[in-house]
């Protein structure tokens, strides 16, 4: 390595194969068993485990290192309150006039509308917003200066994945709501100018009662291009049942 930074040797866990395939199935069990929802319970979700879950997040790799996120992570009910009326009232409009009837029809199956009422019933909403640019104060100056981020949403997109992965593996249900335009977030929790909101995360417990889709992803041999050695070319056996079909 020839950076500037300081260097410390890699503390890397080495597997023995029969223990990596046997974490790598497991994850892939539990993760299979993750799915959006919508109608959640008013049950407490400890604070530790949404702590834990962006600490996860936070530890995603990023452009440059520059670790371009902020959560933020909302209990209060009259900023959730707050939350859902913004939130409706842009989805409304959505609903009624953005969206095109092709849009409309793709989510007529998952029976989707512009109420959100889960807004309020969840005990924690996270909020992910993307640092559009850097805040930092320069040292000759003492004044406030802006710095270009690298790969700013690349690097939040995976930070989510993490987080959403965390968050199932401790036992929680997510829906990711994505209402556009979101600047009312940035405005209604005083994030400062270069953040944006990425993606609104409702985080808790299904209610009882919860239903979700039937639904189906796609086969592995529609997702996954491998490239072998001359002869070996396409989709290897994973020597695990039902690998191609998540559900």
């Amino acid at each position: 390595m020839t950076g500037s930074a300081p260097t410390q040797l890699l503390k890397f866990e080495s597997l023995e194969p029969a223990e990596q395939l046997r974490r790598s199935r497991e994850f892939l069990q539990r993760m299979r068993t993750r799915r959006t929802v919508r109608d959640f319970s008013s049950r407490p979700v400890p604070y530790e485990l949404i702590e834990n879950a962006i600490c996860v997040a936070g530890s995603a790799p990023s452009g440059a290192n520059q670790q371009p996120w902020t959560f933020v992570a909302i209990s209060d009910p009259g900023t959730k309150r707050r939350i859902r009326i913004a939130a409706e009232a842009e989805e409304r409009v959505s609903y009624e006039s953005r969206m095109s009837d092709e849009w409309l029809a793709a989510l007529e199956p998952l029976g989707t509308t512009w109420r959100k009422p889960f807004l309020e019933v969840v005990p924690w909403i996270i909020v992910v917003f993307r640092q559009a640019y850097g805040l930092g104060i320069d040292p000759e100056s003492g004044e406030e200066r802006r710095y270009k981020h690298y790969y700013s949403e690349e690097s939040v997109g995976i930070a989510v994945g993490l987080l959403l992965a965390s968050l199932h593996l401790a036992g929680l249900a997510t829906v990711t709501h994505t209402p556009s335009p979101m600047k009312f977030l940035a405005d209604l929790l005083g994030r400062p100018p270069n953040e944006r909101a990425f993606v609104m995360i409702p985080v808790g417990y299904p209610a009882p009662d919860a239903r979700v889709p039937l639904i189906s992803k796609k086969n592995l041999d529609d997702i996954l291009v491998s490239i072998t050695p001359q002869g070996n070319q396409g989709t290897p056996d994973s020597g695990f049942e039902d690998a191609g079909h998540p559900h």
